[in-house]
């Protein structure tokens, strides 16, 4: 069976995005030579990547709006907009838990779980996510969109590796 992560970075306190949905604060606070590269050799485990629309469409339209960065990955996009897939990317209206679980079925790499939080928030609520890869961030929002929302029930979880680099600390996490 595939394993499904949530590979992700979050602000100190908890945030994905800022309060307007910007990401532009994701970075440490050292200069370039002290990053790691820790998402390229996520990325070779991977063959399948899920997002909502607005993690969709702040990658089309902001972050890298001339070339689809996940060419080499299926993406399935969830929306209810009516739009036409490819080979590549599938746009989708189905219950993220329902792909999720059917995607796990199926002969393949990991699934990566992208964004955003409407979308994580179901997955976490019915245990589908398997890994938690989260980068902390060294800056404080105050407000935006939160990582983790209200949960019915509680999910243990084992620390497996921390790494800190350029004052990100990234902690990785699999269901106990």
């Amino acid at each position: 069976m595939r394993t499904v992560t949530l590979y992700i970075a979050m602000s100190l306190d908890g945030y994905i995005a800022d309060r307007n949905g910007a990401v532009n604060w994701l970075h440490g606070h050292g200069d370039d030579e002290e990053n790691i590269d820790t998402y390229s050799q996520f990325i070779n485990n991977m063959d399948t990547v899920i997002m909502g629309w607005n993690t969709y469409h702040q990658i089309t339209a902001e972050l890298s709006p001339k070339q689809w960065v996940y060419e080499d990955l299926t993406s399935y996009v969830i929306t209810h907009r009516e739009l036409p897939s490819t080979d590549k990317i599938k746009f989708v209206k189905d219950n993220p838990c329902e792909i999720v679980r059917s995607l796990k079925q199926q002969q393949g790499k990991g699934i990566w779980i992208c964004g955003g939080s409407s979308m994580i928030q179901p997955l976490i609520q019915d245990g589908l996510i398997d890994e938690y890869y989260i980068s902390v961030i060294p800056t404080i929002l105050g407000s935006g969109i939160r990582l983790f929302g209200e949960i019915t029930n509680e999910i243990k979880l084992r620390l497996v590796r921390t790494q800190a680099y350029n004052g990100i600390v990234e902690l990785i996490y699999t269901c106990r």
